[in-house]
């Protein structure tokens, strides 16, 4: 089994330049609506925007605001070049070592405001 979390968000093409730039990723798909983000031939992030159903409904309250009580969780192997693609990004935390986890950590807000940690390898 593997993992691949979707997120509801305001603005598809928005949020995939900002994961795609903050990442180091590329698009997997594109357009206004839905979006698969990738890291070689891994997905590692889905977008969908809020107020699109699909054949699915909506799976976002467009009432609520958005990331609330959610962080995505990226590792990387190179957390110092993550920085410098973040530059322009939100940073909530700037890159610190967590004691728990023994490993570094940056903490990002997406335009979304959803909690964006990238980690290094532990």
């Amino acid at each position: 089994m593997q993992p691949q979390p979707m997120i509801a968000v305001r603005d598809v093409e928005k949020s995939s330049a900002w994961y795609c730039e903050v990442l180091g990723a590329r698009s997997a798909h594109g357009g206004a609506e839905y979006e698969r983000i990738a890291v070689g031939d891994v997905l590692i992030l889905q977008l969908h925007r809020l107020d699109i159903s699909h054949h699915h409904g909506t799976f976002g309250d467009p009432a609520q605001p958005l990331g609330n009580g959610v962080a995505l969780w990226f590792e990387t192997d190179d957390l110092p070049a993550a920085r410098v693609r973040a530059e322009h990004a939100v940073i909530q935390t700037d890159v610190h070592h967590n004691p728990n986890a023994g490993h570094d950590e940056l903490w990002l807000r997406d335009p979304d405001n959803y909690l964006v940690v990238l980690a290094s390898q532990g």
